[in-house]
């Protein structure tokens, strides 16, 4: 039986990017990093990799950058027909356990956020096996800027904190992971989901630039 030990020591130099995902008082925050990687070498510098998929969900992934390009296209398709036949919303919970059966070659991983129709906020990671967990505060799932941003959150994040304040907090996670991570960087993606629903609040790129050493 694959342990969560053995997903992380499998996929985590596999999983080149920085995702995450914040619960707040008043919502939740999604944000990523911007780069793709092909083994060492940078690959595009302006991928998105966070994704409303409906009006009430959100979700991000790393791995392999056509699955993640891909499932979320198919989860909507699946929460549409789901919706069809049973006449009501799936809920976030649903929707995560839909999500978990999307496995192709098991070296991705994603966060899923949304508001359910009673007012509640829902956060779940899935791992590249394909287990399903609820996030009660913040994640950072299987990304190769994870350890960088758990550093960081475990610091600072406090429960309870707004979506202002959350927003503030996954900008330096992001850019924190861009400092030392070899597969994150390039820019930051960052969308809220609260009951306004789903907006996109921030979305910076990275330049360099060259100076004279002091």
């Amino acid at each position: 039986m694959l342990t969560m030990e053995d997903d992380f020591k499998k996929n985590i130099l596999k999983t080149g990017t920085t995702i995450l995902g914040i619960v707040c008082k008043d919502g939740v925050v999604m944000a990523a990093d911007n780069q793709v990687s092909a083994g060492n070498l940078v690959f595009a510098k302006n991928e998105k990799k966070v994704f409303p998929i409906n009006e009430y969900l959100v979700m991000s992934g790393c791995g392999m950058a056509a699955e993640i390009q891909k499932v979320p296209k198919y989860l909507a398709a699946e929460l549409k027909l789901k919706e069809l036949r049973s006449k009501s919303r799936p809920t976030v919970k649903q929707a995560a356990g839909l999500l978990s059966n999307f496995r192709t070659t098991g070296q991705s991983a994603y966060l899923l956020s949304g508001l359910d129709k009673d007012g509640t906020f829902g956060l779940y990671t899935s791992d590249p096996a394909g287990h399903v967990s609820k996030v009660e505060d913040y994640d950072a799932s299987f990304g190769s800027g994870m350890p960088y941003v758990l550093g960081l959150l475990e610091r600072q994040y406090k429960k309870g904190i707004s979506v202002k304040d959350g927003i503030e907090l996954a900008i330096e996670a992001i850019k924190s992971s861009s400092q030392r991570d070899m597969g994150s960087g390039y820019g930051i993606d960052i969308y809220t989901i609260t009951k306004e629903g789903i907006k996109k609040v921030l979305s910076q790129k990275i330049e360099s630039t060259f100076k004279e050493r002091e």
